[in-house]
Order: structure tokens, then C-alpha cells, then sequence
């Protein structure tokens, strides 16, 4: 059974050092730019260089988080920024965007490349996807329980699993609220946390249904172990040094097979305490909010968490060789269990006036190591018992030697990668297109047939559990079938897709990346829908690679960026209430049961947020307040090659369809989306 790592967050230099003095194998950091964590203070390039050659010396590896959606205007700093990084020799990057996979992979071919959890891996065919891509390692989701973790390891795939920290609602951390709400984009870094304010099914002002209680995994990393985990990871790049000191302190006494200590943990940062999430499938006591009791406890073990990373503590043992011969330079060997070897001279040694140097002067002068991450094992002294040196030209040896050994181990755990020039991919003009619409419904009825009728609806989007054989076999090569974002019961997707081939329908809509595995093993057409988080020209050319027909761009992007997104046939969610979460664990459920459902959240304004079950699928979509419309604005859609009518909360689709047709205004509450505002 393969040991697995204990990976940190480092939001700050202080932080990275807590974790490498308290024992971290890895820490995860982000730069400036291009990281999901934007509200941490985060790494300039000489604070990065710096801290990969810290963790070097540690004998840790540094992974750089690239999580983000990029534009297209963004991809020139980032090549430069991802030269600089290899150069530096970074063991891993995470990254979430498509685009950004193949920017890299074009860069470098033997850099790794981790798969953030917000590209949503969470089944073997998507850890499968990965594998096939070049991805050595992926985060998957952390609302899988303990059997689906255990059979994503079972891929031969590198597995890293969250064991500690805050939990988001929306699967994956796939979410739009913070975005639809005040612009600050989750998939950018940039989440508001808009999940921690009042939400409420029945409009209760003191109820956060949407606010999870931290993650704790610790009491089960012996399981996660045994089942092939290779990677522990922490949550909280944004977090302060001694959480990032107390939870790898628990890490490591668990992994050791010691008692965790849970107190000082939950003290240190909680929201009512912990819980084990998904992992044994028990979601009732999952929600809670930040306390003043929990700050109150915070502050009393401060000080003392403090005290575990504020100073180097010694975690390197070296054996010392050293020769003292009269006449000739001092010679020291400094050797570590790593192999690694450095031999250094000092000045010549002189004949002993009174006393010579022996081998107690000399372990008592060289085992000065204070200050620095090496003990002294061993001292081996080839004394000729007649010469001697000052304790100054000792202690100049002393820290010669240890500047080398400093050096040698930066050296030798710093990896070297091929690099190579690449040319981005440039959006281009676009003309003016036929404009045609994509229907989304939450499943066939009358109406169905005479949308089909209308020469400008090119497709229906019905849920793939809904291709039943009363839809008449004469169209359904126009009904797509749409994948459900998170499914963790993969047998069932792939159930239904065999299911609905045999019907004679072909064509599915992608909304994470199994599903291209999935669609291509079954010779389905492939399109791909919002999940896929299309963003730049480099993510068009990746799906366009993965044999896609077309895709509805991020809802994230304005109306000028859709325009650079070209090379692949693109469509916009022009109507209809936004998806902004889908959670796998419902929370009007959790606040008054099923039959109580209220069908909607409301938040402290009194907006109502519909919210509704798939249940097939085992998850539940929360949706905008306010429709996006913008029939009244075709100009800004016409280099599209369709746009997305969603009405799966609105039954007349007709009326819809005539407003779109007309450029009708408005007559109720709407939002013109991020198509115009955008995101941070």
C-alpha cells in the first residue's frame, strides 16, 4: 500500500513555511494571475522562484494552480507566465480549462498536469479521459462517498481527494451564483461566497441553506489509504498560517497511525463543527455557519499554533565527514539520507599551539545547526591529533557546507522540462449568421413535435433520461439528448445512452469530460453544453480535436468575447432562469423534507431562486432569480451559429419563440445576464 502525500495550501509565503516545518509532502500555491483563489495574497514570479526553491530544499513538491477560465486576451501573459514556472521547475500544474490543457501540452510534453476539481472528474471514464490526455493526477469531486472514490483509484490514475476544509454547495465548486449576483466569477477566483448568506425555503432569516459545515476526512485517512488514494489534500489557500500548521500537524499524527488532534483542528477554524460530507453517504448534518463561539476558540489556540512553524525545526539528518590533516585545508563531507553529497574546504589547519582539535571540539562546533532543517547523526573525525583551526574557521566551514547542501537538494529535486514555442489561437471575424434556435425542455409533450415543425428550431434538448419511444422516430435525429453536469452512478448515464441509441437517437449534449469518453466509445455525435466551460479559441480547438460538433459558450463571457471564440460552431444561452448550482445534496430537503417542498430558496431580499430535482440523476439544480432575455437585442447575437432558448421553468415556449423571432422587449423583471456587465 503506497503511502499518500499530505498536500498543503499555501496562500502566503507564511503559510507555505507552516506547512513545510510542520511536515507537508506538497503544498498547492497560485500566482498573481490565473489562480482560483484571487482573494489569497498568492505568489509574484521572484516570491514563486523563491518558494519552489524552499519546498525544493524541504525535499517537497510544489504544484502551481492554473484553475481558472482564461479569455482569449489573457493567453499572451499566460504563456509567458507558464514559461517562467516551468523554467522554475514547478512538479505540477492544476488547471480546469480545456483551452489551457492544450496550451500546455503544446508548451511542454513532459510537464505534469493535474486535473483541478473543477473540471469535474468524478467516474472512471472521466479519470479514464485523463489518463488518455496526459493528466497524471486528478482532484476529483468532493461529493463522492468512499466506494466512488475508491473506484476512480482503481483506473491506475493518480487520485487526490480533499480530506479537510470548507466545502462549496455546487458540485465541483461549478458555480454561478457569486457571478449572477455581483459579477465576481467562482470560475475566476474571484467567489463572493454568496452561499454563506441567508437562504431559506420559507423565507426564515436565520436559516444559510446553502452553507456546508467544513469537511474533516481526517479519521479516515487509513481507509483512504488502503483504497489507493496517492494524495491528501487540504483546502484553504485563503486561510491563515496556523490552519494550514494544525491541520497538517492532524494529517500527519493520523497517518502515522497516532490520535489526531480534532480539538485543536475544529478551535482553529470551524462552522459547528465538521463534517464527513459524502463520504459515507449520510447528508443530513452537512449544514452549519460560522459561530462566535467557533471565533472565540479560534483565538485561544492561536498562540500556541503559532509556536509549531514560526522557526525552522530540524527534519534532515546529515552525517559529517570531516579530514584535519596539519598543512593542508580542512575538509568537510556533508551527506543526507537522500543521497545527496557535497564536500567543502576551509582554510589550512595549524599546528596546535595548546590544544589540537579532536573529534568532541569538532562535533560540538559543527553540530551548531540551529536555524536551519538539518540535525547532526553522525560525525566521522580523520584527526591527525597536532593541528588545529579557531572556532570562527569552523563555523565558516560549518555554514559553507550547509549553504552547498542547500543548494544539492534544490538541485536535485528540480525538475527540467522540455519547452517549446507555441502560436496561440486567434479568434476571427465572423460574419453575420441564419439565426437559429435550440430548444431546452425538461422533457417531450404536445408542444414538442411543433417546435420541430418551425423551420428556424434546429434541435430540441430533452434530459437524456426522457428519450422514451413515444417521441416519434421520425425526429429524433433533432432531439439532443443533455447529460446531467454530475452523475456519480456512471452505469446509469451509460445505461441510458445505450438505451436511447437503440431508439435511434444519436446525438448528446456533453457537460463534463466523461461524457466525450462516453459519447465517442457509444459513436454518438458530441456537442457540448454549458459544463464544458468554453471560454478562449484554445478550448474551441481542444473540443474541436475531441470531435465536437459545436458548443454553448460559458454564460460567464460578454458579448465581445463570444465574438474570439471562433474555429468551432458556437451557441449562447440567450433565454431562460441561469442554472447556477447543481448540488447533489438538496437543500430544501435538508431544511423541511420533500413533502414540504417549496420549490425555490429565498434570499435576504426576498428574491426567490427556483430550485428543482433530477431526480434520475440524483441531483438538484438551483436556478437565477430573473430570466436572462435578449430578444431585444438580436444584433449582439448575429455571429452566432444558434442560441439556447432554455424553458424548462417556462411552459410557453411558444410565446418565447415569437418574441425572439420579433426582438420583442421585456415585460417583466429580466437580466440581460454577464453578456454586457462580464466578470471579475
Amino acid at each position: 500500500m503506497r503511502t499518500p502525500e499530505i498536500l498543503a495550501p499555501a496562500g502566503s509565503e507564511e503559510s507555505l513555511l507552516a506547512a513545510l516545518r510542520c511536515g507537508a509532502d506538497a503544498v498547492y500555491v497560485g500566482g498573481k494571475l490565473f489562480s482560483a483563489r484571487q482573494n489569497a495574497a498568492n505568489f509574484d514570479l521572484p516570491q514563486l522562484q523563491h518558494a519552489v526553491e524552499l519546498c525544493h530544499l524541504y525535499g517537497a513538491k510544489l504544484y502551481l494552480t492554473v484553475n481558472t477560465l482564461i479569455f482569449e486576451s489573457e493567453f499572451s501573459s499566460l504563456v509567458q507566465f507558464l514559461q517562467a514556472a516551468m523554467e522554475m521547475g514547478v512538479n505540477a500544474f492544476l488547471v480546469q480549462d480545456l483551452g489551457v490543457l492544450r496550451l500546455i501540452r503544446r508548451m511542454s510534453p513532459d510537464v505534469p498536469v493535474h486535473a483541478s476539481t473543477q473540471m469535474t472528474i468524478h467516474t472512471p471514464e472521466g479519470a479514464h479521459w485523463a489518463k488518455q490526455h496526459g493528466i497524471s493526477r486528478v482532484v476529483v469531486s468532493r461529493e463522492l462517498s468512499r466506494e466512488e472514490i475508491a473506484a476512480v483509484c482503481q483506473t491506475g490514475v493518480e487520485v487526490e481527494t480533499f480530506v479537510h476544509g470548507a466545502l462549496c454547495m455546487s458540485v465541483s465548486g461549478q458555480c454561478g451564483l457569486s457571478a449572477v449576483i455581483g459579477s465576481r466569477s467562482a470560475n475566476r477566483g474571484r467567489c463572493a461566497q454568496a452561499c454563506r448568506l441567508p437562504f431559506s425555503a420559507k423565507g426564515a432569516k436565520n436559516v444559510c441553506a446553502l452553507s456546508l459545515k467544513d469537511l474533516c476526512l481526517v479519521p479516515h485517512l487509513a481507509e483512504l489509504a488502503q483504497d489507493g488514494v496517492a494524495s491528501l489534500k487540504i483546502e484553504g489557500r485563503c486561510k491563515r498560517p496556523e490552519y494550514v500548521a494544525a491541520a497538517v500537524t492532524a494529517l500527519v499524527q493520523a497517518r502515522a497511525g497516532e490520535e489526531p488532534d480534532l480539538d485543536t483542528l475544529r478551535a482553529v477554524f470551524s462552522r459547528s463543527g465538521f463534517t464527513d460530507g459524502y463520504y459515507n453517504g449520510k447528508r443530513q448534518q452537512m449544514f452549519g455557519t460560522r459561530q462566535k463561539e467557533d471565533v472565540l476558540q479560534a483565538k485561544e489556540v492561536l498562540p500556541h499554533l503559532a509556536q509549531l512553524y514560526q522557526k525552522p525545526t530540524p527534519q534532515i539528518a546529515l552525517t559529517m565527514d570531516v579530514r584535519v590533516q596539519t598543512g593542508e585545508p580542512a575538509v568537510l563531507t556533508l551527506r543526507d539520507a537522500d543521497g545527496n553529497c557535497v564536500t567543502v574546504s576551509g582554510e589550512t589547519v595549524q599546528p596546535a599551539r595548546t590544544k589540537a582539535t579532536d573529534a568532541a571540539q569538532l562535533e560540538r562546533q559543527l553540530g551548531k545547526l540551529g536555524g536551519t532543517i538539518y540535525a547532526l547523526a553522525e560525525l566521522h573525525a580523520d584527526c591527525d591529533g597536532v593541528g588545529m583551526l579557531p572556532a570562527s574557521a569552523w563555523n565558516a566551514l560549518r555554514r559553507d557546507g550547509i549553504a552547498a547542501m542547500d543548494a544539492k537538494r534544490i538541485a536535485a529535486n528540480t525538475p527540467h522540462y522540455t519547452i517549446q514555442p507555441v502560436t496561440l489561437s486567434k479568434g476571427q471575424t465572423c460574419g453575420t449568421k441564419q439565426r437559429q434556435f435550440r430548444i431546452m425542455q425538461p422533457g417531450w409533450n404536445g408542444l414538442s413535435a411543433q417546435l420541430l415543425d418551425e423551420p428556424d428550431v434546429s434541435a430540441l434538448l430533452l434530459p437524456v433520461e426522457t428519450a422514451l419511444a413515444e417521441i416519434p422516430a421520425t425526429v429524433r435525429e433533432r432531439v439532443y439528448l443533455t447529460l446531467p453536469r454530475f452523475c456519480a452512478d456512471e452505469t446509469k448515464v451509460i445505461g441510458w445512452l445505450k438505451q436511447a441509441k437503440q431508439l435511434g437517437f444519436s446525438h448528446i449534449v456533453c457537460e463534463n469530460v466523461s461524457h466525450l469518453q462516453i459519447g465517442r466509445q457509444l459513436g454518438l455525435t458530441l456537442h457540448g453544453g454549458m459544463g464544458l466551460n468554453a471560454a478562449n479559441p484554445d478550448c474551441l480547438a481542444f473540443l474541436q480535436e475531441e470531435s465536437l460538433q459545436d458548443v454553448i459558450l460559458s454564460p460567464e463571457l460578454t458579448i465581445a468575447q463570444t465574438k474570439t471564440c471562433t474555429g468551432l460552431p458556437v451557441g449562447a444561452y440567450a433565454y431562460g432562469y441561469q442554472p447556477v448550482m447543481t448540488m447533489r445534496n438538496c437543500p430544501i430537503q435538508a431544511e423541511v423534507g420533500c413533502k414540504h417542498c417549496t420549490h425555490h430558496l429565498i434570499d435576504r431580499t426576498g428574491r426567490q431562486f427556483p430550485v428543482y430535482c433530477r431526480r434520475p440523476a440524483g441531483i438538484t439544480t438551483m436556478y437565477n432569480a430573473v430570466p436572462t432575455w435578449m430578444a431585444d437585442k438580436p444584433e449582439a447575437f448575429s455571429h452566432m451559429d444558434f442560441l439556447v432558448l432554455d424553458c424548462t421553468l417556462q411552459p410557453d415556449v411558444l410565446s418565447v419563440l415569437h418574441a425572439y423571432r420579433s426582438g420583442k422587449t421585456a415585460n417583466e423583471t429580466i437580466t440581460r445576464g454577464l453578456f454586457f456587465r462580464g466578470v471579475e
